[in-house]
C-alpha cells in the first residue's frame, strides 16, 4: 500500500467502521472517548499500537487518514517513549478516510491483511 505524506492511521472494530459510515463520521473507540481524543498513528506507529492494544482480535479495519482533511483539531502530542501521535479532538468524518482494509492482528500481535498485502 501507498502511503500518501499526510496520512495518519485508526484500527477499529468492523461494527465500529459500519455505524461510522451510518452517521458520516466516527466518534472513537471508547478508550478514545475516555482520553478525549480519538488516538491514531503514523505509519512507523501502527505495528507497535496493533501488537500492544490489538493482539489477538480479528474484525478489524484499517482507516486511512488524510490528515490534512482534519484542521486545527489534530494535535501531535508525545505519548509512548517521547514519540509525537496523532491525536484527533472530535469526530473524523469518512469523508478524510482514504483506503479502508479488513484485517486481523495475530496473538503475537502481526497484522494480517485480508487483501493478502503487507502494512503501510
Amino acid at each position: 500500500m501507498t502511503v500518501a505524506l499526510g496520512t495518519a492511521f485508526k484500527l477499529i472494530d468492523a461494527a465500529e467502521w459500519k455505524a461510522a459510515l451510518e452517521a458520516g463520521h466516527y466518534d472513537g473507540s471508547a478508550v478514545d472517548r475516555a482520553d478525549g481524543y480519538i488516538h491514531m498513528s503514523t505509519a512507523a506507529q501502527l505495528a507497535e499500537t496493533a501488537r500492544r492494544h490489538y493482539a489477538g482480535r480479528d474484525g478489524l479495519m484499517l482507516l486511512a487518514v488524510n490528515t490534512g482533511a482534519l484542521g486545527e483539531r489534530l494535535v501531535w502530542e508525545p505519548s509512548r517513549g517521547g514519540d509525537l501521535f496523532p491525536h484527533l479532538y472530535g469526530p473524523l468524518p469518512v469523508t478524510a478516510i482514504g483506503t479502508v482494509r479488513a484485517l486481523t492482528v495475530s496473538d503475537d500481535g502481526q497484522m494480517r491483511f485480508d487483501d493478502g498485502g503487507t502494512a503501510p
